[in-house]
Parts: structure tokens; C-alpha cells; sequence
């Protein structure tokens, strides 16, 4: 993996007392594609900001391969910012928003010819040149924004909930082009979002935010199959959480029954969290299976059914293409690797 481009080192952020990011460590690798995941008001547009330059810690050092840049002004990092707000100039075409950057920056207009045409071939609008901003859809202009920030050539692209303002089909075509533009460009985009099926889809590592702490950090496939926490099993895809007990390594009672698990390193007999996801079960008949509910309600989700079992201790979510009906009475099994096991938070 490559170096280390951006390594946040004990950052600290109030406004008047309120802390909003609480001592925390962070390193970005060249050409990755980082996203920073969380609810509202968890810190992430906080940390993009302090990249950015345009927020300083209050505490703690940014660097910036290898350089502390805690003082240096936005306009002199090699970052570039696209926010949900795309802040194009409706007085210009496209080609001459594409181009403004470069301008400003006194390149002659060979050059700029060259790399506006490269990052409209980039964007898929090869055509688009001498358009109008206003007469573009949402996804196109969202595309401009993308190619103004890209054509200066920066390290590093930040990225504020861009697709925050259009529609799901189009967002989740976005999210493909993103990925896609990005393995193309070669270099590091730090991403923001609270969607985590966004983070999911787009990154190669995903950082889980909550109350201006960093809960978890890991590839995408860790973060789903392996959360730290019961926040982050709850944000990150859909979760059965419940009390339970930790008897000893790879023994754990929830729903007044002993099951077998993976995990290990608990005190004996603490009191954890347990964790399932609701596609992780399997639906067997009731003679066979290890709880036993009634399906108290039932809706067709597509690929499919979100069933609602209710055992005597707890109710249960589950996904299953099984057609249950209200009011069936139904077994569901677990194998060990089903659950997983947390300290409580």
C-alpha cells in the first residue's frame, strides 16, 4: 500500500466549549479512496474542513507528506474541494468553468485547451463545451464541479456529501462514475457522506464517526462483517442488538440459550453485546432450529422479505426470501460465525 499523504495527529476542535472532534488520529494513504461516515453533527465535515485549510485545529497537528500544514491557507495545499453545493458560475459555459482555475492560475490557453478537453472526455461530456451551467441536470453539474476541481491537477480531492441533492437512481449511478473517475485520475479522494451504502460501494477504507470520536476504521467488507461496536453493527447495514452473556471464549447465552461463536477475550460471564445480522439467519423447520418465533409482521422488500419473528425474549428482524405469513410460527438457526459479540459501549 502506499505512503502516508495526509496524517492528522491528536486533533482537537471546539467552538466555545462544544467539542466537536475530541483527540483524534487519523492517516490518509496516497491514492485512496477514504470515506468519512457518520450522522450529523458527528465530525467528519469537521476533519475534510481542517484538510482543507478551511478549519484549524484547536489542538494538534496536521501533515502533509511528511510537512505540517496546520497554518498554510487553503488556496496553498494541493487539495481541491467539490461540496454538495456545486457553486458553478452560471455566467460562464461549461468550458469556462472548467477553465477558471486554470486562469487564475495564468496557464496558457494551449494548456488549458488540452485539460479541459481531457477532464470533459473524463466526465463522460465530451460534447458539452460550449453548454450552458443552467441548462444541465443536477448529475451533469455535479460532473462540472468534479472536472473544475480535477483540472488543476491536486494530491488530493475532498468531497462533501456531493451527491446529497440528487435523486437515488442518479446518485447511485454517480457513485460508480466517482469510483471509476477516481482509479482513473490516480489520486487520493477523502469523501464525506452519512449514506453507508455510498461508503460502502466507493471506498477503500471507511472511517465511522460518532460524537467527534473515530469508532472504527477498515475496508468495507471489515467495517460490515467485523464492527467494533454495537453503533457501528447499528449504522453500518441493518442489525439485531440484544444483551447477553459471555460465559467463556466462544460461549455466549442470549434468549436463555447457550450458542457457540468465534469470539474470544472476554472477562467470564461479562455482560456484552450481541450482534446478527438480519440476513445471517436461516429459516429451518421448527425441530431443527435453536429459537423459535411468530412472524408478527411481513414486508416484500424487493429481493427480499423483512419478516419480523417474535420469540419469547426478544423480536427479531430477519431477511429471507421465505414467503411467511402473520401468525406462522417459524424456527431460525445460527451458526457461529452468525454472531458476533461486543463489549458494551
Amino acid at each position: 500500500m502506499s505512503e502516508k499523504l495526509i496524517n492528522l495527529e491528536n486533533i482537537h476542535k471546539d467552538y466555545g466549549g462544544k467539542v466537536v472532534l475530541d483527540n483524534i488520529n487519523l492517516y490518509v494513504r496516497d491514492k485512496e479512496f477514504v470515506t468519512l461516515l457518520g450522522p450529523s453533527g458527528c465530525g467528519k465535515t469537521t476533519t475534510l474542513r481542517i484538510i482543507g485549510g478551511f478549519e484549524t485545529p484547536s489542538a494538534g497537528v496536521v501533515y502533509f507528506d511528511g510537512k505540517k500544514i496546520n497554518d498554510l491557507p487553503p488556496h496553498k495545499r494541493p487539495v481541491n474541494t467539490v461540496f454538495q453545493r456545486y457553486a458553478l458560475f452560471t455566467h460562464m459555459n461549461v468550458y469556462d468553468n472548467i477553465a477558471f482555475g486554470l486562469r487564475i492560475a495564468k496557464v496558457s490557453e494551449n494548456v488549458i485547451k488540452d485539460r479541459v478537453t481531457n477532464m470533459l472526455k473524463l466526465i463522460n461530456l465530451p460534447d458539452y463545451a460550449k453548454r450552458e451551467v443552467s441548462s444541465l441536470s443536477g448529475g451533469e453539474q455535479q460532473r462540472i464541479a468534479i472536472a473544475r476541481a480535477l483540472v488543476n491537477h491536486p494530491r488530493v480531492l475532498l468531497l462533501d456529501e456531493p451527491l446529497g441533492a440528487l435523486d437515488l437512481k442518479l446518485r447511485k449511478e454517480m457513485q460508480r462514475e466517482l469510483k471509476s473517475i477516481q482509479q482513473q485520475v490516480g489520486i487520493t479522494f477523502v469523501y464525506v457522506t452519512h449514506d453507508q451504502e455510498e461508503a460502502l460501494t466507493m471506498s477503500d477504507t471507511i472511517v465511522v464517526m460518532n460524537k467527534g470520536k473515530i469508532q472504527q476504521i477498515g475496508t468495507p467488507v471489515d467495517i460490515y462483517n467485523e464492527p467494533k461496536n454495537a453503533f457501528v453493527a447499528d449504522f453500518i447495514g441493518e442489525s439485531n442488538i440484544l444483551d447477553g452473556v459471555m460465559h467463556k471464549d466462544r460461549l455466549v447465552s442470549f434468549c436463555g440459550k447457550n450458542f457457540d461463536c468465534l469470539d474470544s477475550g472476554f472477562e467470564k460471564d461479562e455482560t456484552v453485546d450481541v450482534v446478527v445480522r438480519p440476513e445471517d439467519f436461516e429459516i429451518v423447520p421448527i425441530e431443527d432450529a435453536q429459537l423459535v418465533g411468530t412472524v408478527k409482521s411481513t414486508i416484500f422488500m424487493g429481493v427480499h422479505n423483512e419478516i419480523m419473528v417474535e420469540t419469547e425474549d426478544f423480536t427479531w428482524k430477519v431477511h429471507s426470501i421465505y414467503n411467511a405469513e402473520v401468525g406462522d410460527k417459524i424456527g431460525l438457526f445460527l451458526t457461529p460465525d452468525d454472531i458476533h459479540i461486543m463489549h458494551k459501549s
